[in-house]
């Protein structure tokens, strides 16, 4: 440590250091005489009054170990202090009880202390606690190590298991729901190709036949007109279009054009009713009618392909483009990111592990801020949360999306109408490797790896409120960037 940090230990008045109390401490109660007075020593007792003894975040220079008095350790979750614990108890310990791992880890404090009363502290030096550990305790050190780093490796290669988990199943669901489009694309394309086909065969019978000028311009405007409509035409029921080609096949009938019901569902399709077959049928000679529907009929075709072709290719860039934001691949990590942008990429990436029986609400809160924010990250977070609320509605419920501001911070709501969460694990849900999914489907780091992205990467706040029909977990995010984001 340096002579700076090593003065940060020093007390202006530093009171007398008793081997005798020293023993009495369960820290130091196995310690031999010697071992005692280097203690008091190195070390020094220090009289504290009332209010903070050190911050979270700031460097971790001492040691502290309680000799009388009371104190408080806190968190800071988000904007607020979150106390963790208060106690009396002589011999409890924080502060720098990580200095014997050296540069290898940050070396600040994890939390913060305080004081509610005028306080007896046995005080050390970090760099004097991390020689005394090394020099009395080297196997328990290496022991610690081990178990430290051991944790650590772990939790980030089930952490990363997860992720390609996670990756692989939403892999499955894009690639599905490619296929549709692509596949009606496909389609659409080679029954394109064969009306084009029937279309060159009428201009033949057209150019070799015995129609006027004036006959093929009023054909050409009719085809307009057709080719217009079919933009506009309206969606309808199944039972609407059935009823809409039986009365189109009666009057092709009425009017001896064969196959009917062939055309009819064609011109239903393409909005075109009996008031536009009169029309046609008062413009061109009765004597070509049927041949000038057929013509029409493969214009009209022709437009609804290609519509389709169109739909289905913008379904297929509208996916990929969602992939592109969810994966964030070309931007950087750290981002002024649209909050409601993130939320619509990781819906639709997941849409296809959605049942059918769940209905997605979103109800996004108009002119919500960007928002400075580690954006891959963020869609991370949003699919765990999704995906557990998918699980725990079991096929069946209603997903809602919810935004808001709640001063300065933006808010995230996923709820869903499933059983809840029991009250006997609501304290434990964001434990690591906790899971009350059946084995092997959950590896129980979900929503810890979601809460460590939200808490410590943006100092924001992930809480969970429950009950039957109604659970929901709210993501706060601050609007203004945060200088000492740590690493999750």
């Amino acid at each position: 440590m340096s002579a700076e940090i090593t003065a940060a230990c020093q007390s202006s008045n530093p009171l007398s250091c008793s081997v005798d109390e020293l023993r009495t401490l369960f820290l130091f109660e196995k310690l031999t005489a010697d071992q005692l007075q280097w203690l008091c020593e190195r070390g020094h007792v220090e009289l504290i009054e009332p209010g903070p003894v050190y911050a979270e975040g700031a460097p971790a220079t001492c040691f502290y170990v309680l000799l009388e008095g009371t104190v408080v350790m806190s968190r800071r979750v988000g904007t607020d202090d979150i106390e963790t614990g208060r106690t009396s108890s002589r011999g409890v310990y924080s502060g720098a009880f990580m200095a014997y791992l050296g540069n290898r880890v940050p070396q600040v404090y994890n939390n913060s202390l305080r004081v509610t009363e005028p306080s007896r502290f046995f005080v050390l030096d970090a760099s004097v606690f991390a020689e005394l550990m090394h020099d009395w305790f080297p196997m328990a050190v290496h022991l610690l190590e081990g178990l430290f780093y051991g944790n650590k490796k772990t939790q980030e290669a089930i952490g990363q298991r997860e992720r390609l988990l996670a990756l692989g199943s939403l892999s499955a669901g894009l690639t599905h729901e490619l296929n549709n489009p692509a596949a009606a694309a496909v389609r659409a394309t080679s029954s394109l190709r064969e009306r084009v086909a029937g279309m060159r065969h009428k201009l033949g019978m057209i150019a070799g036949g015995r129609w006027d000028r004036t006959t093929l311009e009023t054909l050409i405007r009719l085809q307009e007109e057709a080719a217009e409509r079919v933009p506009k035409a309206q969606a309808l029921s199944p039972m609407e279009a059935s009823d809409r080609e039986d009365v189109i096949t009666d009057w092709l009938d009425d009017h001896s054009v064969r196959d009917g019901w062939d055309m009819a569902p064609t011109f239903v399709a393409a909005g075109l009713d009996v008031a536009w077959l009169d029309h046609v049928s008062v413009t061109v000679d009765q004597a070509m009618l049927e041949s000038a529907l057929r013509w029409l009929n493969y214009t009209v075709e022709t437009e609804l392909l290609m519509n389709e072709i169109e739909d289905s290719t913008t379904r297929i860039s509208t996916l990929v483009g969602a992939a592109k934001q969810y994966s964030q691949l070309d931007r950087a990590p750290y981002q002024i990111v649209d909050v409601h942008e993130l939320l619509d990429s990781t819906l639709m990436m997941l849409s296809g592990k959605i049942p059918p029986g769940i209905e997605i609400v979103k109800d996004y809160y108009p002119g919500l801020p960007r928002i400075p924010a580690y954006a891959g990250e963020l869609n991370q977070v949003w699919t765990n949360l999704i995906d557990n609320a998918v699980s725990a509605m079991n096929g069946s419920g209603v997903l809602t999306v919810r935004t808001g501001m709640d001063r300065e911070q933006v808010y995230v709501d996923f709820c869903d109408t499933g059983p809840g969460v029991p009250p006997e694990i609501k304290n434990r849900i964001f434990e690591p490797f906790f899971t009350t999914k059946p084995v092997g489907e959950g590896t129980g780091l979900g929503l810890d790896i979601s809460w460590r992205i939200v808490v410590n990467k943006h100092h924001g706040d992930l809480s969970l409120v429950s009950s039957p029909g109604d659970t929901r977990f709210r993501v706060r995010l601050p609007i203004t960037a945060q200088d000492d984001a740590e690493e999750s």
